[in-house]
C-alpha cells in the first residue's frame, strides 16, 4: 500500500494538469465564440445606422468618419476592435484609430484572405484573417452607396491577451504545485525507503531470531499477567507441533497443557503479584498437539510496563533429549555399576592422583578391606597400606600389550593366584582387574603331568603305528585275493544263470513228455492197464510231474530275470480282464477249501505295462494267499487309483509271518519255516518273481503281516492317463 502512494499522487496532478489544459481551451473557445457574435453584432448594427443617414452626404469619407465615430462602441474599441470601411472600388477611406496606415489601400492588400467578406458581407460570416501579418477575425457588412463595406477585425493577440495572462498564472501555480508535490513526493519516498529498509531489516532480523530459536529448540514467551494472556514466538509452537497463531493465548489454554504433577502456574502467579519472585527458573513438562509430553526449560524475567503492568518475559528451551540422556546416563551408571560389582574379577579404579575413585566388594573381599577403607578419595598408598600383603608377585610379558598396560601374578597368603591387569587412561587414571588364576595354575601342573605321560604315549604309539602298517599291508593282500574270488564266483553265479537260461528247451521236454504219457495212463485211453495201483501211481507221477514244470518254470524265469533276459512289453493293459483270468485259475484250489475270494476293483481300469507279466504276479500274490490261508478263512482282492498308480492289495486272515521274516521275503530259493508252513511244498520263488517283475515295470511291493491274523500285500503299478488310453503304445523292454 506504501507503494501505491507515488503513483497516485502522480496520477493526480496528470489529472490535475489535464483539466487545467481542457479548462483552458474551453475558456479560449468561449472568448473567441464571444468575440465572433460581438463581431457580428457590431457590423449588423453599423449596417443599420448607416442607411439612416441622409442621402444628401455624398462624401464617402465623411459618412465613413460619422460611422465609425457615432456608431462603432467605445468598449470594443478598448478591445482592440479595428473598423475598416471601403467603397465602391474597395479602398479603405476610413479607420479606427491606429490603423490610418491603411488607408487609401485595396482591401484585399490590408487583410489577407478578405475577399469573401467585400464580396459576401454579412453572410461570410466570421472569418480567420492576417491584418500586418497578425492572425485575427473578421466580419463584414455591405453598406450603400457612395460605401463599398465595413470591415471589423480583431487581432487575436489583443483578443487572448487576458486569456494568456490567466493561462500563463495557472500554468506558473501548477507548476509550484507539482514542485510542492514533488519535493514531498520525494520525501515520501526517501522516508519510504528508509522504512522498507528497516522493515526488511526487522524482517531479516526476526527471521533470524526464529531460525535461530528453532534450530536451538528455543521458543519466546510473553505472559501478561494482568490480563492473563501469553504470547508465543512461532518457534514455540513449533516446538509444541502446534499451528502457528497470531493471535495471543489465554492462561487457561497454557495451563491445560502443563502437565499435572509439575505444579501450577496459578500459585507462581500469585508469588509474582505479590512481588516475592523476580524471576523465573524452572523444568516442567507440556504436551504436544500428538498427546506426547516433552520437557522444557524456561527462564523469564518480571517486567514492569510504563503502564506499571507487570509481564513475565523469558525462553523456553526443549530439554527432552537432556533429560532423556541424563536417564540414559544415570541408567548406564547404574547398569555399570552393578555389572562391576557381579563380576568375578576383582576391579579397582584410581584417578591420575592415585586415589580411589570405584571398587568392587570382590576388591574388599580380596584384600581384606572394610568399607571404610575404600572411600572415595582414598589414597593408594593408604588403601594398599590397609589391604592384605602378596607373599609372592611376578611380572608378566607379553607382545599382545599396548602402551600403558602391564599385568602381574600375585599369589595371596591363602593360597590363591591372581592375575592383576592395569592399563593407564588418557586423563592419568588407571584401571586395575584381578583374575582368580588359581585353577589355571593347577591345570598348569597337570597339563605338565599330562604332556610327560603324552610323550611316552606317542612313542608307544609310534610303535603301534609300526605294527598296524604291516598289518594293513598284510590285509591289503587280503583284500586283493578276497576281490579275485569274489569276482570268479560271481562269474560262476553267472554261469549257473546263463546255463540256467539256456537249458530251459531241455528241461522242459522230457517233463511234458512225462506229464503227457502219465495223464494217458491215469485216464487209461488205450483202454485199462488191469491194475487200479498203477492208475495211482499214473496220478501220482502226472502230479510230480506239474509240480516240477513248475518248478523249473520258475528258475527259469528267475534265471532270466538275474540275466537280464527278461523281455516285458509296454502296452495298455485291461486290469479287470488279468485279474479275473487269474482269480478263476486258483478258485478251484480256494474251492477245495472252502475259501471265501472276494474281488474289490473298478470296472474300468488301464494298466501300462506287460500284460503276462502282471498276470503272472497276481496269480503268484493270490495263490500264495490261497495256499497259506486255512480252511474256511477269507482271501480279498482290492484295487483302487492313487496319484497315477494303481494299487492292488492281497489280504488274508491266514498263518501270518513273523516281523523278523519280513526282511527275508521275496528273496530266491527262501521262505519262512515254521510248524504251519513245512506242510506246504515251495521254494519261495513265487513271491521272489512278483517282486522282480513288479520292480521292472517301474512299481514297487510291500508286505504287511501279523502272526496268526493274516498277511498283506500291496502292490504298485503305473495307470494309464486318459490322453493314453486312446491309442495303446507296445514297446520292449529288457
Amino acid at each position: 500500500m506504501r507503494g501505491l502512494i507515488p503513483y497516485c499522487v502522480i496520477a493526480f496532478l496528470v489529472i490535475m494538469a489535464l483539466v487545467r489544459i481542457i479548462s483552458a481551451i474551453d475558456e479560449r473557445d468561449a472568448i473567441e465564440a464571444r468575440a465572433a457574435n460581438e463581431l457580428r453584432v457590431v457590423a449588423s448594427l453599423l449596417r443599420a445606422e448607416e442607411a439612416g443617414f441622409d442621402p444628401a452626404m455624398a462624401d464617402p469619407r465623411q459618412r465613413a468618419n460619422q460611422l465609425l465615430t457615432s456608431t462603432l462602441p467605445l468598449f470594443l474599441k478598448d478591445d482592440g476592435l479595428a473598423a475598416l470601411v471601403t467603397d465602391r472600388q474597395g479602398r479603405v477611406v476610413a479607420t479606427t484609430i491606429g490603423q490610418e496606415a491603411t488607408l487609401g489601400h485595396s482591401l484585399d492588400t490590408v487583410l489577407d484572405g478578405s475577399q469573401p467578406l467585400s464580396v459576401f458581407g454579412e453572410r461570410a460570416g466570421v472569418m480567420s484573417v492576417r491584418l500586418g501579418g497578425q492572425p485575427a477575425q473578421a466580419t463584414a457588412a455591405l453598406l450603400t452607396e457612395p460605401l463599398g463595406s465595413v470591415v471589423l477585425v480583431r487581432v487575436e493577440s489583443q483578443m487572448f491577451a487576458d486569456w494568456r495572462r490567466t493561462a500563463s498564472l495557472s500554468v506558473t501555480l501548477f507548476c509550484l504545485t507539482c514542485l510542492v508535490f514533488l519535493a514531498i513526493l520525494v520525501a515520501y519516498y526517501r522516508q519510504a525507503v528508509r522504512a522498507g529498509m528497516a522493515d526488511r531489516l526487522l524482517l531479516d532480523q526476526h527471521r533470524r531470531v526464529e531460525t535461530a530459536l528453532s534450530r536451538g529448540r528455543c521458543g519466546l514467551w510473553d505472559w501478561d499477567l494482568a490480563r492473563g494472556r501469553m504470547y508465543w514466538s512461532r518457534s514455540m509452537y513449533e516446538i509444541l507441533g502446534m499451528a502457528p497463531r497470531e493471535e495471543v493465548l489465554s492462561f487457561s489454554e497454557v495451563a491445560a497443557l502443563l502437565h499435572p504433577e509439575d505444579g501450577s502456574f496459578f500459585e507462581f502467579a500469585r508469588q509474582i503479584a505479590s512481588g516475592s519472585v523476580g524471576h523465573f527458573e524452572r523444568s516442567f513438562r507440556m504436551r504436544r498437539a500428538d498427546g506426547q509430553f516433552l520437557w522444557l526449560r524456561a527462564r523469564a524475567e518480571v517486567v514492569r510496563t510504563p503502564d506499571n503492568e507487570i509481564h513475565l518475559i523469558g525462553v523456553a528451551v526443549d530439554v527432552s533429549e537432556n533429560q532423556l540422556l541424563a536417564r540414559m546416563t544415570d541408567e548406564a551408571n547404574t547398569r555399570l555399576q552393578n555389572a562391576i560389582e557381579n563380576i568375578s574379577e576383582t576391579f579397582v579404579l584410581w584417578d591420575a592422583d592415585k586415589r580411589l575413585v570405584l571398587c568392587n566388594s570382590k576388591y574388599q573381599e580380596v584384600f581384606g578391606l572394610t568399607d571404610a577403607d575404600v572411600q572415595i578419595g582414598t589414597a593408594f598408598e593408604v588403601v594398599r597400606a590397609k589391604g592384605r600383603k602378596p607373599i609372592a608377585e611376578r611380572k608378566l610379558t607379553s607382545s599382545t600389550f599396548v602402551q600403558g598396560e602391564r599385568a602381574s601374578e600375585t599369589l595371596l597368603a591363602d593360597g590363591r593366584w591372581l592375575q592383576i591387569s592395569q592399563r593407564s587412561m588418557p586423563d592419568g587414571s588407571h584401571v586395575a582387574i584381578g583374575t582368580d588364576v588359581t585353577q589355571l595354575k593347577v591345570h598348569q601342573e597337570r597339563l605338565s603331568d599330562s604332556e610327560r605321560r603324552l610323550m611316552a604315549t606317542i612313542n608307544d604309539l609310534s610303535a603301534s603305528r609300526r605294527d598296524a602298517e604291516t598289518k594293513a599291508r598284510e590285509l591289503a593282500e587280503l583284500n586283493h585275493k578276497y576281490i579275485v574270488e569274489k569276482e570268479r564266483a560271481e562269474s560262476a553265479n553267472q554261469a549257473k544263470t546263463t546255463f540256467l537260461a539256456n537249458m530251459s528247451h531241455e528241461l522242459r521236454t522230457p517233463l511234458n513228455a512225462i506229464i503227457g504219457f502219465s495223464e494217458i495212463m491215469h485216464e487209461e485211453s488205450f483202454g485199462p492197464i488191469g491194475n487200479a495201483k498203477y492208475t495211482e501211481y499214473a496220478a501220482d507221477i502226472h502230479q510230480s510231474g506239474h509240480y516240477l514244470l513248475k518248478l523249473i518254470n520258475d528258475i527259469l524265469d528267475m534265471s532270466k530275470i538275474e540275466a537280464g533276459r527278461m523281455a516285458l512289453a509296454r502296452e495298455l493293459v485291461d486290469f479287470p480282464a488279468i485279474l479275473a483270468e487269474a482269480t478263476k485259475i486258483v478258485e478251484v484250489q480256494a474251492g477245495s477249501k472252502n475259501l471265501r475270494l472276494r474281488v474289490e476293483s473298478p470296472d474300468n481300469l488301464t494298466l501300462i505295462g506287460d500284460r503276462r507279466a502282471a498276470k503272472q504276479i497276481l496269480l503268484n500274490l493270490i495263490a500264495n494267499a490261497v495256499k497259506f490261508t486255512g480252511a474256511g478263512g477269507e482271501v480279498r482282492v482290492r484295487s483302487r487309483v492313487r496319484q497315477g498308480h494303481v494299487v492292488v492289495t492281497i489280504a488274508d486272515n491266514g498263518i501270518g509271518i513273523p516281523r523278523s521274516a519280513l526282511k527275508s521275503l521275496g528273496r530266491p530259493f527262501e521262505q519262512v519255516e515254521n510248524e504251519l508252513t513245512r506242510t506246504h511244498k515251495g521254494t519261495g520263488l513265487g513271491l521272489a518273481i512278483a517282486r522282480s517283475l513288479v520292480e521292472l515295470q517301474g512299481g514297487r511291493m510291500r508286505i504287511a503281516s501279523t502272526p496268526g491274523q493274516g498277511t498283506a500285500v500291496s502292490i504298485r503299478l503305473p495307470c494309464a492317463e486318459d490322453g493314453e488310453m486312446q491309442s495303446p503304445l507296445i514297446s520292449v523292454a529288457a
